[in-house]
């Protein structure tokens, strides 16, 4: 081993609006060091961080001209897949592809700058 994962961090043209959404989504404490980095900071998980970058070019999932290069899978109980799809829509997600009628454990999302994510049920 050479190291240990520090953060993943995600590019956005709002670093402090985009981590408030994924505080909401996974908790954890929001610290900005300044309005070009903000962490969030989640007591025995993983760190995100938040990089601004005025010239983001988003995924545009699924086009492989624009592909989404990561993305986040969010465990949820499968009963409150609902509900939890309901606070990520009202969060400001938005829905890109649903769990195909129940066929599968997973529905994909993107974030409000246009990072994909995953309510994955469990």
């Amino acid at each position: 081993m050479i190291g240990t994962l520090g953060a993943v961090v995600l590019d956005c043209p709002d670093p402090a609006a985009l981590a408030a959404f994924y505080a909401e989504l996974v908790g954890g404490t929001v610290e900005a060091e300044d309005e070009t980095w903000v962490e969030l900071n989640r007591e025995g998980g993983q760190r995100l961080s938040f990089q601004r970058a005025p010239g983001l070019r988003v995924p545009a999932w699924p086009d492989p001209e624009r592909p989404q290069q990561f993305h986040l899978d969010i465990v949820v109980p499968r009963a409150e897949m609902d509900a939890a799809e309901k606070r990520v829509l009202a969060l400001g997600a938005t829905l890109l592809e649903g769990d195909l009628d129940g066929t599968r454990n997973w529905r994909v999302y993107a974030d409000p700058v246009g990072h994909p994510f995953c309510l994955c049920a469990h």
